[in-house]
């Protein structure tokens, strides 16, 4: 999931064309002039065609004989890509971006909670607690709050002893980070260590129903908070 934002010419290429895919200034179906393009944005075909190749790697273009490079429908784009998640908070999408992600939450959280009470290890709880104590730290740093918390909820998912769902954080972070950015940036939002905190002391005492209700605790105020950021963005 590399982001390419800041990555030099090249990198402001795939910004640029990526936006305005997920923007929607360019559709389903438009072909792409990849010389004119590349005059526009005076680069060299070189940068374009490597350009358009990371775009492709995201599902955003293909191309083909005879019809050319040109935009893939929605339904085959890598929603997952942090690119794409960034460029859909930016492009008016993140409304929904946000609803998804906490219905998804919603599903996966609790029971990792659960699971990872009766499964987690000495080592899932050092990951936990360092997770939590670098949260402690983090308050009014955007970027080190939304590491610290994505460490803690990736620590969670490892806790329960599950490959399949340790996985998972390829699906929740990009997302959750966005959705930290958005939260925290607001400069009053409330301590999010206590909610962590009730979690991971469920956790430790291997108490799996405390955990799971700790967990839509905190899913609750998480989304009570995305709420109230979402309003006084727009």
């Amino acid at each position: 999931m590399t982001s390419y934002a800041g990555r030099g010419v090249h990198g402001q290429v795939v910004q640029w064309l990526g936006a305005r895919i997920v923007a929607g200034d360019l559709a389903e179906g438009d072909i792409l002039d990849v010389r004119a393009l590349g005059e526009d944005l005076d680069v060299s075909l070189t940068v374009m065609r490597e350009s358009l190749k990371v775009l492709a790697g995201k599902g955003l273009i293909d191309a083909r004989q005879k019809r050319g490079t040109f935009v893939r429908p929605r339904s085959a784009w890598n929603l997952l890509d942090a690119d794409v998640i960034r460029w859909r908070m930016a492009g008016g999408d993140g409304e929904r971006l946000m609803r998804d992600l906490t219905d998804i939450r919603a599903v996966v959280e609790p029971a990792a909670a659960h699971r990872a009470a009766l499964r987690r290890t000495d080592a899932d709880l050092a990951a936990l607690d360092a997770a939590l104590a670098a949260m402690e730290g983090a308050r009014g740093d955007l970027e080190a709050e939304a590491e610290a918390d994505a460490s803690f909820h990736r620590a969670l998912l490892t806790a329960t002893a599950n490959e399949l769902l340790a996985r998972l954080d390829l699906v929740l972070e990009p997302g959750l980070r966005e959705r930290d950015r958005l939260v925290h940036g607001r400069g009053d939002a409330d301590d999010p260590v206590p909610s962590h905190r009730r979690v991971l002391q469920a956790v430790r005492d291997r108490d799996a129903p405390r955990a799971e209700r700790a967990m839509l605790d905190l899913l609750a105020k998480a989304a009570e908070d995305l709420g109230t950021a979402t309003t006084q963005r727009a």
